[in-house]
């Protein structure tokens, strides 16, 4: 399946998401934030799982620019990331996108995200975008702009690695307290001695000791995404 490119802006930042349609008529459309690294092979991968399953899928794009390695991705995000209300600006804008395509009209509206992307759907349920769900794999939990009581519409689902050093024990439960304090309804499934990028089978490969593949990590919070999908779009 080749995904197509889709054109976007973002102020005076042009951006491009990358589309997989499913066969047939999709049964709501997913937005896939990114990691740190923007799109690359990894989740033009989970955009094809997504249209496989029967999903319209968009890949979004953190930066407008190419990524050329890891270390290069960090100062990228450091800039995105320096206000967070610009930050979530730049994923209202590629759901408001998502939310435009022809084919994503009347359609229930998902998000899910990976690392920074993880972050990034927290982001936009505590910015109150009109989602079902957002689901957060491996992602940040910290943020500087709290959710406030009735804010979030979405339903939340964080797959958590325990052994991830990049979310702490602190953090979750900083977290949990946040989410509670919101009133949000959430689901939190933390897997022990599990560190962060368990879904990505090349983060072995990358040298870093916070960086760990689990394969049942990965698929189990991969089914527990599908049955929140199901749940909330009554399937």
């Amino acid at each position: 399946m080749t995904l197509e490119p889709v054109a976007y802006t973002h102020g005076e930042t042009a951006l491009t998401g990358w589309l997989a349609r499913p066969e047939g008529q999709a049964k709501a459309a997913v937005l896939v934030l990114p990691t740190i690294v923007n799109a690359n092979a990894a989740m033009e991968r989970r955009a094809r799982m997504l249209a496989e399953l029967g999903y319209l899928a968009l890949v979004a794009d953190f930066y407008g620019e190419p990524v050329p390695s890891f270390e290069a991705s960090r100062p990228l995000a450091e800039a995105l990331r320096a206000d967070f209300g610009h930050y979530r600006a730049r994923i209202a804008a590629a759901l408001a996108t998502l939310r435009a395509l022809p084919e994503a009209a009347g359609l229930p509206m998902l998000a899910i995200g990976y690392c920074m992307g993880g972050q990034a759907v927290l982001e936009a349920a505590r910015d109150g975008q009109d989602l079902l769900a957002v689901v957060s794999f491996h992602g940040i939990l910290s943020t500087e702009l709290p959710a406030q009581p009735g804010a979030v519409k979405a339903r939340i689902l964080v797959c958590h690695g325990d052994a991830d050093p990049l979310a702490p024990r602190e953090q979750v439960i900083a977290f949990w307290d946040e989410m509670d304090r919101a009133g949000a309804h959430w689901h939190f499934h933390a897997y022990s001695g599990v560190r962060h990028g368990f879904t990505d089978p090349g983060s072995d490969a990358r040298g870093m000791a916070a960086l760990g593949y689990d394969a049942s990590a990965d698929r189990q919070s991969w089914a527990a995404m599908l049955s929140l999908f199901d749940e909330v779009l009554e399937c």
